[in-house]
């Protein structure tokens, strides 16, 4: 899979990049954690800050057009993003799996 950044804008008053990109794949349209871990990579930032909202293939193309939004903590995607971006993106369920294991 290879991940090219097409646009970057940056959005001071939520703490947050919006990001469009472009995905080239060879089998189908990978997976929106795995999209995830990629793009926080290439952009040196922890997966809880990375919430993919739009992943977009073409039937039976090989690229994937995507919009994510890259906040500078994973407190201020909890704040501002909402319940099911989260959820779909697994922030808020890591969250919750460290409060158990404390409280365990």
């Amino acid at each position: 899979m290879e991940l090219d950044i097409i646009d970057e804008d940056e959005n001071p008053m939520l703490h947050r990049s919006d990001v469009r990109f472009q995905l080239t794949h060879e089998e189908a349209t990978p997976s929106r954690l795995s999209v995830r871990d990629s793009l926080a990579a290439k952009l040196n930032k922890d997966a809880g800050e990375v919430v993919i909202r739009k992943l977009d293939t073409k039937y039976g193309m090989r690229k994937t057009v995507g919009y994510a939004k890259v906040y500078e903590d994973a407190d201020h995607a909890k704040e501002v993003e909402q319940g099911h971006a989260l959820e779909r993106n697994k922030i808020a369920a890591e969250e919750g799996e460290e409060v158990e294991a404390e409280e365990a």
